[in-house]
């Protein structure tokens, strides 16, 4: 069993930055892919990022390219979502989450993922 905590979230201005954090107990990311989902009201949850934790490859939703960075530190089992040059739609509540399979196949698949953090809000005012 892993446990997911996000943190990072908050109200911030279009162009701003914010890190998130997501930090995993009970075990370790090592044999699992992680990433980062995102839901805003009445929308689906939708694809943001993942890595690879064995090999730190990455995979990232088109619409975040550039803007967004994931990353992980192995010594504190932790994985970042660095958001730079916010806009006013990346308003949403964004959600960790792990799973065995590829950084990939979590992008293309959410039902790939086996964990989920309970969600940290993340506004952009304009």
């Amino acid at each position: 069993q892993v446990q997911l905590v996000e943190s990072g979230g908050g109200l911030v201005q279009a162009g701003d930055s914010l890190r998130l954090s997501c930090a995993a107990s009970g075990r370790t990311f090592s044999t699992f892919s992680a990433g980062w989902f995102r839901q805003a009201p009445g929308k689906e949850r939708e694809f943001v990022a993942a890595l690879n934790w064995r090999d730190g490859g990455t995979y990232y939703a088109d619409s975040i390219k550039g803007r967004f960075t994931i990353s992980r530190d192995n010594a504190k089992n932790t994985v970042y979502l660095q958001m730079n040059s916010l806009k006013p739609e990346d308003t949403a509540v964004y959600y960790c989450a792990a799973g065995r399979s590829t950084a990939q196949a979590m992008g293309n698949n959410r039902k790939t993922v086996d964990y989920w953090g309970q969600g940290t809000q993340v506004t952009v005012s304009s």
